[in-house]
């Protein structure tokens, strides 16, 4: 990674007049501060942030940076509450938030390095990446602290906050057991992510305990889309008919919601003919009819978490914590005991 003294070098200065360059200072004349910025653009070179703010060695600013919103299931709700929870601790600590918006691509044109130190920010939240997203394998290198939401990562500077996703997965399918339903489907959500990682998981150690198993052939993908399960859903249901699954455990309330809809469209009814829970708690999922069982995760206080791990890794950078915030297992009446 090029540093300040390669780019004085290439550039044929010395290091303070790029150190210079880059505040601002205007005793620099306009072609050199505009070879030292050509020069620093082709090496790949951002300034150090932590050199930028003289008063202090943190800057005041944070980012929640959000992968993968346009793919977002507009019901779900979740990026407002993560920036509810971040803006409140950011506000009780005077701080500045910012939110940013970068799907797999985007991540291409600049580092997460880059990005932080041109948006003057000393680390950021990062939410709704995979661990095939290109940031997702720059942060160990990074230099800049990361606090990542539902996906776990080690190195120093780093942090996850999430509920555990494997132990909930676990209670909602001894839930579901409990009430005999032994033929369950499985509607996950997109595979190449780690939350859906957990959550399998924990599926399939409940069953293993109790000597039963997952077939494949009992996993629908529903990627975390509401018409997607829908229509996964009412596929199955015709090929199956109600002889194949007598629950379905969606990892998601909005995949929830599709596979509601489609037992409805198909002439059944929840919990009589097929019984459904759902995951994340988001606020509809009390209003269904009948209101569906799920597993509530309070996104607004993960995202005030959050907040604070990343404060706190500005100030102890050798520390990886894993932080796990309390769910609520929610019961209402979309289940039937067999």
């Amino acid at each position: 990674m090029a540093t300040i003294r390669d780019v004085a070098k290439a550039a044929g200065t010395s290091i303070g007049t790029v150190s210079r360059a880059f505040n601002g200072y205007r005793d620099i004349n306009t072609e050199t501060k505009e070879r030292i910025f050509s020069v620093a653009h082709q090496l790949g070179y951002s300034p150090n942030i932590n050199a930028k703010s003289l008063s202090s060695k943190v800057s005041r600013n944070m980012g929640l940076i959000v992968s993968g919103f346009l793919d977002s299931d507009k019901r779900n709700g979740f990026v407002l509450s993560l920036l509810k929870g971040t803006y409140r601790y950011a506000y009780e600590q005077n701080l500045e938030i910012a939110l940013y918006t970068l799907d797999a691509e985007q991540q291409k044109t600049k580092t997460y390095e880059q990005f932080c130190t041109e948006h003057s920010i000393f680390g950021a939240v990062l939410s709704g990446v995979a661990t095939n997203d290109v940031y997702f394998n720059q942060l160990v290198k990074a230099g800049f602290p990361c606090v990542l939401i539902d996906v776990y990562i080690k190195g120093d500077g780093l942090g996850c906050v999430s509920i555990d996703n494997v132990k909930a997965a676990e209670e909602m399918t001894n839930y579901l057991l409990d009430a005999n339903h032994q033929k369950i489907v499985v509607v996950q959500g997109k595979k190449q992510t780690e939350v859906n990682s957990y959550r399998i998981a924990g599926i399939y150690a409940a069953m293993q305990k109790r000597g039963l198993e997952l077939c494949r052939e009992n996993i629908l993908n529903g990627e975390f889309r509401e018409h997607i399960a829908y229509e996964e859903t009412k596929r199955y249901i015709q090929e199956h008919g109600k002889k194949g699954a007598t629950a379905f455990m969606c990892l998601s309330d909005v995949m929830a919601l599709g596979v509601m809809r489609a037992i409805a469209d198909l002439g059944y009814s929840v919990p009589d003919d097929f019984s459904v829970t759902g995951f994340d708690g988001i606020p509809i999922a009390g209003y269904t009819t009948p209101g569906l069982t799920t597993i509530e995760q309070d996104m607004e206080k993960i995202g005030y978490r959050a907040a604070e791990v990343l404060l706190d890794l500005t100030r102890n950078p050798k520390q990886s914590p894993n932080i796990y915030v309390a769910y609520e297992f929610i019961e209402r009446n979309s289940v039937k005991r067999l």
